[in-house]
């Protein structure tokens, strides 16, 4: 997956997300795939992150690969 396509899932992800939490009560299922979207996201973005920093130092971004969800979660904002 190139920046471009992580970024259009990512995007996606978003807009999903949007849609969910704009329809009011949720169900249990709508709760649990909120949280999916969270974590993919998450790690979307990690992702990405890996993929510039591995750029700017002369690294093949493409050797960059999604981190576990647990990890990228427990990360500190």
């Amino acid at each position: 997956m190139d920046d471009s396509e992580i970024r259009g899932r990512i995007e996606a992800l978003v807009e999903e997300e949007r849609r969910l939490r704009d329809s009011g009560e949720h169900t249990d299922e709508q709760r649990a795939r909120l949280r999916q979207i969270e974590e993919d996201r998450d790690q979307l973005w990690d992702l990405i992150r890996q993929r510039d920093a591995k750029r700017q130092y002369g690294e093949d971004p493409d050797e960059a690969s999604p981190r576990p969800e647990q990890q990228v979660e427990g990360y500190l904002q």
